[in-house]
């Protein structure tokens, strides 16, 4: 191995462990984060539906994101990555705001947004220092155009694609099932139904015993 190619794997390893770092420690402190918020919510009848109605809206944002994203592979650049760059963390916001709602505890609530706000955004940050790595000018041309986060309905406006946009099984750039099973995405709808039967069982205990 020359010594360009080591040094090139030196700086590669110090690139990723400001990643695995916010990567480890979001799961890490997801799970207390997640028993202290259900200790802290009072949900009630119409805090769960309410709830419930906005989660339902980021998991769709999310599941149409899985829809184009071919991981590893090809920059996602159509669909709801034409105006965020985040979609699946869109979508994960606002799966978060719901189960906020469904709470319906000031501190459960602003416990949730801060883990949400410190990690995600630090995670973000990271994974686009990867897909500049391996897509290059392609993504900065990509990033130029197209908000962070927030979604622009500006942001695809006159633009064409600087590299081949994601691609269904029929070769298109459209929706695609299958490539939302390949991501498993279902699992996010699975967690998510689970998790709302936890607050809903955290309302029946505090009607019951008063806690």
């Amino acid at each position: 191995m020359t010594q360009t190619q080591q040094a090139d794997r030196v700086t590669s390893a110090n690139e990723s462990q400001p990643r695995k770092f916010w990567m480890r420690w979001r799961v890490r402190l997801g799970y207390p984060v997640a028993i202290v918020y259900w200790l802290f919510a009072a949900p009630t009848w119409r805090s769960i539906a309410y709830g419930t109605i906005v989660a339902a809206v980021g998991l769709m944002v999310r599941a149409a994101a899985a829809g184009y994203l071919r991981k590893d592979r090809e920059l996602a650049v159509t669909g709801p990555y034409s105006l965020t760059r985040n979609p699946l963390y869109l979508g994960s916001a606002i799966l978060a705001a719901g189960f906020v709602v469904a709470g319906h505890s000031w501190i459960a609530g602003l416990l949730v947004s801060a883990y949400f706000a410190i990690f995600y955004y630090a995670v973000m940050r990271n994974e686009e220092e990867d897909l500049r790595m391996r897509f290059g000018t392609d993504f900065d041309a990509y990033a130029s155009r197209v908000p962070l986060f927030f979604p622009s309905i500006f942001a695809s406006r006159g633009w064409q694609s600087p590299v081949e946009s994601t691609r269904d099984d029929n070769g298109d750039g459209r929706f695609s099932w299958a490539q939302y099973r390949r991501n498993r995405e279902y699992r996010a709808l699975l967690g998510a139904v689970g998790a709302m039967g936890m607050v809903w069982l955290r309302m029946w205990i505090h009607a019951r015993f008063g806690y």
